[in-house]
């Protein structure tokens, strides 16, 4: 049986790994956010889950949208907020744990999720936080790695029930229109963090008007 680190170990974790001068995860945004973000409308108003050192933050302010990024390690915002100081971009930073922080009610017009991975009883909790958050017409971004990843070891969680399934995203957001969805290999350059060929899921979902 794993036992699962308790929130404040998670943090000190995360907090350690961002401690350096380098971005672990590089200061580009995710390719697939890049490659989808043109179907966000102008000036949205933006929540990035987990966005640790801020590079699909900052890429999404950058394109004029209002951007709140939110991550439990404090190390990391701080150095998403010195990446945008240095874009000349305004980024809202939020310290929180996702599992507590309120994410309202029809209040966002884009979500994005990238590699933000946990486990099946938490996903149980935020991701009908995240529908009820999500304006009508609102997008939802998602890339995750499968538990095929596993076999690349190139980047991600150690346990596949912390990764994402087809199967998985038609229940949790069986009541969005699905705009893209697939799994794919793809080679993943971002940073140290995220090197190599890899097993992932992407989602481009809206929410209905």
């Amino acid at each position: 049986m794993n036992e699962k680190p308790s929130s404040p170990q998670k943090r000190k974790g995360w907090d350690e790994r961002y401690a350096t001068e380098d971005y672990l995860f590089g200061t580009e945004p995710n390719d697939f956010l890049k490659s989808v973000a043109e179907k966000i409308p102008a000036s949205s108003n933006v929540l990035c889950l987990a966005d640790g050192e801020g590079r699909n933050g900052v890429f999404l302010a950058s394109l004029g949208h209002s951007v709140t990024s939110v991550d439990m390690s404090l190390v990391g915002l701080q150095k998403a907020q010195q990446l945008a100081a240095r874009n000349d971009v305004p980024l809202t930073t939020i310290h929180a744990d996702l599992t507590e922080y309120d994410l309202g009610s029809n209040r966002w017009d884009c979500i994005v999720s990238i590699f933000f991975h946990i486990p099946k009883n938490l996903q149980d909790i935020i991701y009908p936080r995240l529908l009820k958050s999500l304006r009508p017409g609102g997008h939802l971004i998602i890339e995750s790695y499968t538990p095929r990843q596993l076999t690349f070891n190139t980047g991600g969680p150690p346990l596949a029930e912390y990764m994402l399934t087809m199967e998985l995203i038609n229940s949790a957001f069986e009541d969005l229109l699905f705009l893209h969805a697939a799994e794919l290999d793809r080679q993943v350059i971002e940073g140290a963090g995220h090197t190599g060929q890899a097993a992932v899921l992407q989602l481009l979902a809206q929410k209905p008007a």
